[in-house]
Order: structure tokens, then C-alpha cells, then sequence
């Protein structure tokens, strides 16, 4: 009788194992099946962004070409912008054939080599990225208050002396009337 009964509870035991392991490795096929398409989306992103950037350095190789055929033939300021032009053609044309994790690795090696040159081509890239943010914020038609020459601050006519009216939360001191500007 007590072998029948270690009989019955294994049973029991038997099938929660089974479907304990059943579920886990369903959850661990789902968590496969998502870390996948996971890593698919981000490679997805990381070269539509390397796409960008490859055409970005492109544009600006255009660029420099266009300002060298417009200066003196043969002059030094011509072979210069022309070399740079080639050089970022080149790149651009790298950073687009090449795969993402190359990219990683010539940059690390790059920077483990000449460390100097690296912190230089960073300050470089740097500095661009912040022209070219400026220069697009300045193409939309957004003008910082330092380019526009106004204030940004608020004022409320309760914080202003007795003769001054303005309207609530006037945003540039050249809408401030005074007492002078009204007849009496």
C-alpha cells in the first residue's frame, strides 16, 4: 500500500514537472524570438544612421569640391579643399561599405594608436555636429534670443514700477510701454 501511494503522488509531481518545464521553455523560445527581432531592429537602425552619416560626409565632400572649383586653378587654397574633399569622399564611402562592427573596430584602433590624433578628430567632429545643429536650427526659422537680440524673460506688470503698464508676461523689453506713452 505504500508503494501505491509513492505511485499516485509521483504521478502528480511527474506532471507538474513536465508542464513547469513545458512552460519554460516556451518562455525561453518567446524571449529568444524577441531578443532576435531585438537585435534585428536596432542593426536596423544603426545603418539607416550609418546611411545618414555616410551621406552627411558626402554632402559636405560635394561641398568642399564645388568651393574648390570656384577659387583660382591651381592655387594652394583649391588643393587643399580638393585633397580634404577626396579624403571625405573616401570616408564616406568607408563608413557606408562597411560594416558597423568594422567601423567600431577601426575607430577603437585608431584611437589606441595615436590617442592625440583621436581626442583631435573628436573635438573636430564635435565642433560640426554643432554647426551644422545650429545651422539647421537656424534654417527652420527658430533664432536663439542671443542671434535675435531679445529677451526671453518674463515680466509681470504687478513686478513693475507704478508708471509702467504692460501687459501680463510680456516677453521682450522693447514691448514695455511707460506713463509717457499714454495721454493723460
Amino acid at each position: 500500500m505504500n508503494n501505491e501511494m509513492n505511485t499516485d503522488l509521483n504521478t502528480p509531481i511527474k506532471d507538474v514537472a513536465s508542464a513547469v518545464g513545458s512552460v519554460a521553455a516556451d518562455l525561453r523560445d518567446a524571449a529568444k524570438v524577441k531578443f532576435d527581432e531585438t537585435v534585428t531592429e536596432v542593426r536596423s537602425q544603426a545603418n539607416q544612421a550609418k546611411d545618414r552619416v555616410a551621406g552627411e560626409v558626402g554632402d559636405v565632400a560635394q561641398a568642399l569640391r564645388r568651393a574648390a572649383e570656384e577659387l583660382r586653378g591651381g592655387s594652394a587654397q583649391e588643393r587643399t579643399l580638393g585633397q580634404v574633399a577626396n579624403s571625405l569622399a573616401d570616408a564616406s564611402d568607408a563608413i557606408r561599405d562597411k560594416d558597423l562592427g568594422e567601423i567600431i573596430q577601426s575607430v577603437s584602433k585608431v584611437a589606441r594608436d595615436n590617442p592625440v590624433l583621436f581626442l583631435g578628430g573628436a573635438v573636430l567632429l564635435g565642433f560640426a555636429a554643432s554647426r551644422y545643429a545650429k545651422a539647421t536650427l537656424s534654417n527652420s526659422g527658430h533664432a536663439s534670443p542671443a542671434e535675435t537680440g531679445t529677451s526671453t524673460t518674463a515680466y509681470r506688470s504687478d513686478d513693475l514700477d507704478q508708471d509702467d503698464f504692460t501687459t501680463d508676461y510680456a516677453t521682450d523689453r522693447s514691448e514695455f510701454a511707460t506713463a509717457s506713452d499714454f495721454p493723460r
